[in-house]
């Protein structure tokens, strides 16, 4: 039997509401401070929600299209970060045959600009290759194509369309290859952009999205009895996997390991968690499984807490049957209090912060959290951060489909020799 290679995390990047550098984002986590705001990307002012997490734009857009550029932008930062030279560049390197992509990407079937286009009396395809490639394909696959082509990362890619759970799904594939042996290293993460006239008014057809528009800093409230919906979020985070000997052997900075994965799927409901979060628990319960620890070890949790009624007293159920006894004493994150839901880029996003506030010795809070909801009685780290010492974050995520994913991250001064 092949030896398991432990797989640690060299490299972060992200693109989120509250900024585009790794540094600047675990700051204004753990200030508190919020990135909702009213949407200015487009005219919402006819819909029931119009406020969201709107992130800076890149200045290259590929195909007119937010989350390739987000998805860019955070793996480029990754790279750097991680001081790899991978494969294609300027310098005329040849691609790597073992390193890959695997990235949780939004589920739309076509490009809002390219869409509009066709609305246009006389419309006719873009000329260029790109822009008929960028037509006739998804902006998943050409998401994972430029990053493929643009760092030289020649292993087949990997899609996750697993809804809100992609991201931590991408990292959780990535994590398996490179500790199977089957790729070196991996860019792994999540790009999503819903804040067009589709993704939120489809979203307000669900009734799932805050109506708060008067004062969008305070809309997303996970756990808070008077929450009333989700708040959108946009960006990305990508993050460099590789295996443990070779980020020792090139004198590699060692952020985190990735120390187990699990996944589950509801059956349940298209739009609705299990009341009981029975596929919650059974995700969280293998990746704590995979990792070789138990709910003891577990030191911190970074909750999906999308602040919708349904997710967060089955979340809180959840995490109860998880961790048992130590349920009410274990502080549990919800970063899209601040951030807003980022879709399929959410789990990644989430990733880098537990990793960045697990590094500072420090746990963020969920803000807007001033009336706690009697059926979600944990410790949710109200309003202000908090000193903390974790050697083990677990951070989860759970999509619409009954799609459930999570992690184990490790501190790197916990590593197993």
């Amino acid at each position: 039997m092949t030896a398991r290679h432990a797989v640690v995390v060299t490299g972060m990047g992200v693109v989120s509401p509250l900024g585009d550098r790794v540094d600047a984002f675990a700051d204004a986590l753990l200030a508190g401070r919020s990135g909702i705001g009213p949407i200015t990307v487009f005219d919402a002012s006819t819909l029931p929600t119009r406020i969201a997490g709107q992130a800076p734009l890149p200045a290259e857009v590929p195909l007119g299209d937010r989350k390739v550029a987000f998805a860019l932008a955070a793996a480029r930062s990754a790279l750097e970060a991680s001081g790899l030279a991978p494969g294609a560049g300027a310098d005329g390197r040849a691609p790597r045959a073992d390193a890959g992509v695997s990235l949780g990407v939004g589920l739309e079937l076509f490009n809002m600009d390219h869409l509009a286009m066709a609305r246009r009396p006389g419309f006719a395809l873009p000329e260029g290759l790109a822009a008929r490639l960028g037509f006739l394909q998804t902006p998943s696959e050409v998401c994972v194509h430029a990053l493929g082509h643009r760092f030289g990362l020649a292993a087949p890619p990997l899609v996750h369309v697993s809804a809100c759970a992609a991201g931590t799904d991408a990292i959780g594939a990535a994590y398996r290859l490179i500790a199977a042996g089957r790729r070196r290293f991996m860019l792994a993460g999540g790009t999503d952009s819903m804040i067009n006239p589709l993704g939120v008014a489809g979203f307000c057809a669900l009734q799932a999205t805050s109506l708060r528009n008067d004062r969008p800093e305070t809309a997303s409230r996970p756990f808070d009895r008077t929450r009333d919906g989700f708040v959108m979020g946009e960006g990305a985070a990508v993050l460099v996997l590789e295996r443990l000997d070779d980020a020792r052997a090139r004198g590699a900075r060692i952020l985190a390991e990735v120390a187990g994965y699990g996944s589950s799927f509801d059956a349940y409901k298209i739009s609705d968690p299990h009341p009981e979060g029975r596929g919650a628990f059974l995700a969280m319960a293998r990746a704590l499984a995979d990792a070789g620890i138990g709910p003891d070890d577990v030191d911190a949790i970074n909750a999906h807490g999308t602040g919708t009624p349904k997710n967060d007293p089955a979340e809180t159920l959840a995490l109860k049957r998880l961790l048992g006894a130590r349920a009410r004493g274990v502080p549990v994150s919800a970063t899209k209090s601040m951030i807003g839901h980022l879709i399929s880029a959410s789990g990644a996003v989430e990733a880098v912060a537990a990793i960045a506030c697990m590094l500072r010795g420090a746990v963020h809070p969920t803000i807007n959290l001033h009336e706690p909801d009697p059926e979600c009685d944990l410790d949710y780290v109200p309003n202000e951060a908090r000193a903390h010492s974790q050697r083990h974050v677990l951070s989860s995520s759970y999509g619409f489909g009954g799609h459930n994913a999570a992690i184990v991250l490790r501190h790197p001064e916990a590593i197993r020799p």
